[in-house]
């Protein structure tokens, strides 16, 4: 174009509200009739007409009272129009079938007490929504989590550590609590001051694997305590640490969420800390950063903080 200033296709081009109107009045030849069949009014269908024939500087349709009929002109940019708006279906069908795809299933990765004692509920719930949704599940520790969102191979991540990796957005989704727990025959379950930060970090206990959310708020909340023990037993599942603390073999530490039944039903005893702060947590979703959850995820991640899908 020379020096000439670039004006942007869009304040060059008739928008397709506009072509759709052109067509409209070519197949039923009357102004009025186009408007009703494009749910608008007559006044809002001339004045769009007439926009058209300013932004293109041709007359496109003859008025009179028997009737519209399309000029010369208007015939030609009805070609082109039609080929325009057969091009925009054409978009719009790409469109449907890549969110029906979308749609069709949700990839998740959680931490495992978020996957054991959260999820279920959640996904009961979206399935009530979604039916035709197929739901893949991966539970692992919150560092794999991230990694497998960052990787694109989760659209939805639940994790329950300290922090979020660089490259992902979250939001808390709920609140959580460590606590040690032991079995009632354990000589801590029957201190009624339980143990104090330093004890705690001395003891050989039942934990979770480094990479774990449990593992990572553990270890900071007992750094200015020396440090953790070399553990009793390293286990890669909650359910595993649970178990062997119920058998008698130690102490454990694990979410409120992981043993509230058995501490309710007294097979497992709770036990008071003190001196360590920062047993609590924040559990989180994560995503893609720069992304926002679509679809299926969207409508999980409304579920998980109390609301209907689509809530702001």
């Amino acid at each position: 174009m020379g020096n000439e200033e670039w004006v942007p296709l869009a304040h060059r081009v008739p928008d397709l509200g506009a072509l759709e109107l052109l067509l409209a009045v070519a197949r039923v030849g009357s102004l009025s009739a186009a408007a009703r069949r494009l749910g608008i009014t007559q006044p809002a269908a001339s004045s769009r007409i007439r926009a058209m024939e300013t932004r293109l500087g041709v007359a496109l349709v003859d008025r009179s009272p028997r009737g519209s009929t399309l000029t010369a002109d208007g015939a030609l940019v009805t070609d082109w129009a039609r080929r325009v708006v057969e091009a925009a279906e054409a978009f719009d069908a790409g469109a449907q079938a890549l969110r029906g795809r979308r749609d069709s299933r949700l990839r998740v990765a959680a931490s495992m007490t978020i996957a054991e004692y959260l999820l279920p509920g959640w996904l009961i719930a979206l399935r009530g929504q979604r039916p035709d949704t197929a739901v893949s599940l991966h539970a692992g520790n919150s560092a794999v989590v991230a990694q497998r969102v960052l990787a694109r191979e989760a659209d939805l991540g639940f994790v329950e550590g300290l922090s979020v990796p660089e490259g992902l957005d979250s939001v808390v989704i709920a609140q959580d609590r460590l606590v040690v727990a032991v079995a009632p025959g354990h000589p801590w379950a029957r201190r009624s001051r339980g143990v104090v930060a330093a004890e705690l970090a001395a003891t050989p206990l039942i934990l979770r694997e480094r990479g774990s959310g449990t593992r990572q708020v553990l270890d900071a909340a007992l750094a200015g305590s020396g440090g953790l023990a070399e553990p009793l037993l390293e286990l890669a599942s909650t359910t595993a640490v649970k178990a062997a603390a119920l058998s008698g073999a130690g102490p454990c530490v694990l979410s409120e969420l992981a043993v509230g039944v058995e501490l309710a039903g007294r097979r497992l005893v709770e036990v008071p800390v003190s001196g360590a702060a920062g047993l609590g947590r924040a559990l989180r979703a994560v995503w893609p950063g720069g992304t926002r959850p679509a679809g299926p995820a969207r409508d999980l991640l409304s579920l998980t903080r109390g609301r209907p899908p689509g809530a702001a």
